[in-house]
């Protein structure tokens, strides 16, 4: 990594920590020595990085194929087979951080959105796969309840499907539950850390915009999951949140500099990453600068950013039918877990 890159100075500077976002081994070194302490990941890049590298997982995939009792256990049998060895090359970090870090993410079937039992039971099962697993949950009203649960008995989570100020403070509410019950029982609460996909929310309203011919720029659209993500970051400040927010689905440099300095983490793809360990991005602290208000006045004029940006914009009963919640879902089922399931 270069030493005058603006991804080294941030490491060396702030608190603003990334994770590499891929389930690719040859991929993961390369994030490793640029700094990742963590990896994201999804049932569609479980699925690329089997698919892409098929020779090299040919008898874990024969085994999983052979051994699963039906296409739900398949799917898990082939995530389990492509993350554990990632969770092993995280533990030297997971270690070096007191289990702070060193964490991978390994998301429960997308179609179980609402389905407590079954999610509670598939993270109980992914949890054993190795002490760095970090079950990746729906930000909807159900997850919310797996989740606490998850904090209260020791299994670490992060909170996905998530775009919002209102789904956030939920997420981390539900993790201080949990972590109550925890410590009420002399338990280790399980951490969480709480997604905000930033890119999605600029994708979705940026249709939300055309289709109501409503008068707001480009410019004004590329600026709203930054100001979520800030406005979120500063009450999680305030309200001393034990959650650590995760900033995800970059869609550009900005959504990195305009939030670099806080703490908080960055997931990062591959093919983002070379954007960020180059030296021509601005050296310079950005997460306390905010949005300007006439974006924001602008972007008013869009009912779901409002639903996005105001604390109490989304009832937690409305996070599952939200718009831009029902596509991610579809989405992460029919590009990654469906195809799991079909693999052959």
């Amino acid at each position: 990594m270069p030493s005058d890159g603006f991804l080294d100075w941030v490491l060396k500077n702030t608190p603003t920590l990334w994770w590499h976002d891929s389930a690719e081994l040859g991929e993961l070194a390369v994030g490793l020595a640029r700094g990742a302490v963590g990896v994201t990941t999804n049932p569609f890049l479980t699925n690329l990085a089997l698919v892409k590298h098929r020779s090299d997982w040919a008898a874990g995939i024969e085994e999983a194929l052979r051994n699963a009792r039906d296409a739900e256990s398949k799917a898990e049998a082939l995530m389990r087979l492509t993350l554990v060895p990632v969770a092993e090359r995280l533990l030297p970090e997971f270690g070096r951080s007191g289990r702070r870090m060193g964490y991978v993410c390994a998301q429960v079937n997308p179609a179980r959105a609402g389905d407590r039992e079954a999610m509670l039971a598939m993270a109980e099962r992914f949890h054993a796969w190795a002490p760095n697993i970090a079950v990746k949950l729906p930000a909807t009203a159900a997850g919310l309840d797996v989740l606490e649960e998850c904090t209260a008995r020791g299994i670490t989570a992060t909170a996905t499907v998530s775009f919002t100020v209102p789904q956030v403070i939920a997420v981390a509410e539900a993790h201080r539950r949990g972590r109550r019950r925890a410590e009420a029982t002399g338990r280790e609460p399980g951490r969480c850390f709480a997604v905000i996909m930033v890119g999605r929310l600029d994708d979705y309203l940026r249709e939300v915009a055309q289709d109501a011919r409503a008068g707001v720029e480009e410019t004004d659209i590329r600026q709203a999951g930054v100001a979520v993500a800030k406005r979120a970051y500063t009450i999680y400040r305030q309200q001393g949140y034990e959650a650590v927010l995760l900033i995800a689905a970059l869609r550009g440099a900005y959504h990195f500099t305009e939030l670099a300095g806080g703490e908080l983490i960055m997931s990062i793809a591959p093919k983002y990453q070379e954007l960020f360990v180059g030296d021509s991005l601005p050296r310079e602290v950005r997460i306390d600068v905010p949005v300007p208000e006439p974006v924001l006045d602008r972007l008013r004029g869009l009912r779901e950013f409002v639903r996005a940006y105001e604390p109490d914009g989304m009832a937690t009963a409305e996070f599952i039918s939200f718009g831009l919640t029902q596509r991610t879902l579809a989405q992460f089922a029919e590009a990654g877990w469906n195809l799991l399931e079909a693999f052959r």
